[in-house]
């Protein structure tokens, strides 16, 4: 029964993806110097940035590189993601061959040319997800490669592992970009198979085992000292429910690149993360490692890792509990967070309250990864 639900639920996805988000942002996401947008307000009208953030260039051309696979026009797709490339091997590249942070409105150049590696790893991302999508190309290969260069050179930490999260070198250390960068080598293989990319996978998945969920519970931290020893003060309680779901699907994705077994980490995540949901299944922004909520408030994105999750347990058990929850979470998401024509209510407070009306487009990314899986994983 929860099978079958949860395939119409994944048409219903389909749907919404082709009736009102991809057309929504296709025509309202672009501004008129050919950078997407960094969001629309809730009614659609437009206040375009000071500045545009290189990463929702990457993540929105991950969208069209989707929306190109899901066949939604073709034409538009491609069109898209080729805009999309063109930022981010060019405009966005900085003369050492890292990227910047932020473009200029107008597109004239890099405003803020700080490398950042969350910036680093959707770029990575999004050129693994174009090549796959177009066809795969050599260039945009050569170009991943280059980066991935520059980021060796430049930005890995020889002595304690992982990367510099930006340069000049930071105080702290944090999981997220590596988290990401994890998630880029994984599509970079699929398009790229005799790359080293699952060697630089490797890695990640050992910083993740033995740095990352070094801390009580063996949960997932976010922010660490220098080292990646234990942080102090809020740093060291305070975890993420929704970062938790993220992972699990991360290690289930390297386990079928690698064909090996998924570490166990991923059930004790799932079940951390699972038993900090509401009575209908919201995820919360933040909760201590005993499980009790910190921040209350509920973001569209982690309620689509918590979708992602319950897929991907499904996946790997078939055990239709997981089903249920997948169904669980994509109503929460449906009629809870995104919008009929396309866009989405992206931060709830703790009682339910809407405390925002702008729509980031660096969500996009979030609802169309999950309902991709969605899709492909109910065959729909």
């Amino acid at each position: 029964m929860s099978r079958s639900a949860l395939k119409r639920r994944a048409k219903e996805a389909r749907t919404w993806l082709a009736d009102a988000c991809f057309p929504l942002w296709a025509e309202r996401g672009v501004n008129s110097y050919g950078l997407f947008r960094e969001g629309l307000e809730l009614d659609h009208n437009i206040t375009d940035a000071r500045e545009n953030r290189v990463r929702v260039q990457a993540r929105q051309t991950y969208v069209f590189a989707e929306a190109l696979r899901l066949g939604w026009r073709p034409d538009v797709s491609c069109d898209r993601v080729e805009l999309g490339l063109g930022i981010l091997t060019g405009l966005a590249r900085r003369d050492d061959g890292l990227v910047g942070r932020t473009l200029q409105p107008d597109g004239s150049g890099l405003l803020d040319e700080t490398p950042d590696l969350y910036d680093i790893a959707f770029t990575l991302f999004a050129i693994a997800e174009s090549a796959d999508a177009l066809g795969g190309t050599g260039e945009t290969r050569a170009s991943a490669g280059a980066l991935l260069d520059a980021v060796d050179r430049q930005m890995r930490d020889r002595l304690n592992g992982g990367y510099a999260e930006i340069l000049p070198r930071p105080g702290i250390r944090e999981q997220n970009p590596h988290m990401h960068l994890l998630e880029a080598c994984l599509s970079l293989h699929k398009v790229d198979p005799d790359g080293d990319h699952l060697a630089r996978a490797a890695e990640l998945i050992a910083l993740f085992e033995t740095r990352f969920t070094a801390g009580p519970g063996g949960l997932l931290g976010e922010r660490f000292a220098p080292d990646w020893s234990t942080p102090e003060g809020r740093d060291a309680d305070i975890v993420e429910p929704g970062h938790q779901f993220e992972w699990v699907w991360l290690l289930h994705a390297y386990a079928a690149a690698t064909d090996t077994p998924v570490l166990p980490a991923a059930a004790t995540l799932y079940d951390f993360a699972c038993a900090t949901l509401d009575d209908d299944g919201r995820a919360c922004v933040e909760v201590t490692r005993e499980g009790q909520p910190f921040d209350g408030s509920r973001r569209t994105w982690s309620q689509t890792e918590a979708l992602k999750a319950h897929l991907s347990m499904l996946e790997s058990t078939g055990d239709e509990r997981h089903a249920a929850a997948a169904c669980t979470s994509f109503d929460v998401i449906m009629d809870e967070f995104l919008t009929p024509d396309g866009g989405w209510i992206d931060h709830y407070g703790a009682e339910g309250d809407i405390l925002s009306t702008f729509m980031p487009a660096s969500t996009t990314y979030h609802v169309v990864l999950a309902f991709a899986e969605l899709i492909r994983v109910m065959k729909a």
